[in-house]
């Protein structure tokens, strides 16, 4: 039998940021414990201007890269670059662009100031993900996303990149955090730049820009939801409940997360929700 697929997209991951982060702990320590019960994975990022590439020797990938992406009717070059995790048999793949990721930031300025292109930067990274997995042919029976930088993957994979054979079957898992919560809006015009080829406006309808409204409607293509790592507003943890035909696992202890998360895999897997 195959082994089942894993895509882990996260915003940050240690040791390349923010070490001590929960959701940067958790997207190094859980793809290492579901690859070591068997599952084959890939991991990908993006490769902020922060990330020292030579101590953390990071190369591009020649045959991945080349590959334009349109956001907001610029074309947009596609760099792929990869690393080897320390003391461990696989690898991170890092999405790049010098306009969007060039920058000695994440998402904020040293002065705290949340980027005003973080909306493309977004949208940049996950179209980056989807054509850079298309070029590797692989195909992921879940992708689990950490972080709100991740929040178009349910929207995209279940719009864009649903006609693909290499997607057709691939179910969505989100991981929510508190800390990786933006505090200004993104750009007003963000759901617009979203609708790409074919899609339309009732694809994608957030009531604003803000963090919540982001994460929300992202819930209309997710499968499951994971919860409980960190605090979070009572208002999405509603939107969760009430969200259609998604599996919500609420993690009360942190030492049995790759085991519940595990089992969640394979409860969805199992299961094919209508509209999904």
């Amino acid at each position: 039998m195959d082994k089942k697929k894993v895509l882990f997209i996260s915003q940050e991951m240690t040791p390349y940021l923010a070490t001590g982060r929960t959701i940067s702990e958790v997207s190094r320590s859980l793809p290492q414990a579901v690859m070591d019960n068997g599952y084959e994975i890939r991991n990908f990022m993006p490769r902020f201007g922060c990330i020292n590439e030579r101590r953390h020797q990071l190369h591009e990938v020649i045959r991945l890269s080349g590959m334009n992406i349109v956001v907001n009717e610029m074309d947009q070059p596609l760099i792929i670059k990869v690393a080897s995790i320390p003391s461990a048999r696989t690898q991170v793949y890092f999405i790049d662009n010098e306009e969007y990721f060039k920058r000695k930031h994440t998402t904020q300025d040293d002065k705290g100031v949340c980027f005003s292109d973080n909306d493309e930067r977004a949208i940049f990274f996950a179209r980056g993900v989807f054509e850079t997995v298309k070029k590797l042919g692989w195909s992921p029976d879940i992708i689990h996303c950490h972080g709100w930088m991740t929040s178009l993957i349910p929207v995209y994979l279940k719009n864009l990149y649903k006609e693909d054979p290499l997607f057709q079957h691939t179910k969505v898992v989100q991981s929510l955090y508190s800390t990786d919560v933006f505090s200004e809006p993104l750009d007003v015009n963000f759901p617009k730049k979203v609708l790409v080829e074919n899609m339309n406006q009732a694809l994608y309808e957030p009531s604003d820009t803000g963090y919540e409204a982001i994460i929300k409607e992202s819930l209309r293509y997710t499968d499951a939801v994971v919860s409980g790592l960190e605090p979070i507003s009572s208002s999405l943890l509603e939107a969760v409940d009430n969200a259609v035909n998604v599996n919500h696992l609420r993690v009360t202890n942190a030492a049995n997360l790759a085991e519940s998360v595990m089992a969640l895999y394979e409860e969805i897997l199992e299961n094919t929700f209508v509209g999904h």
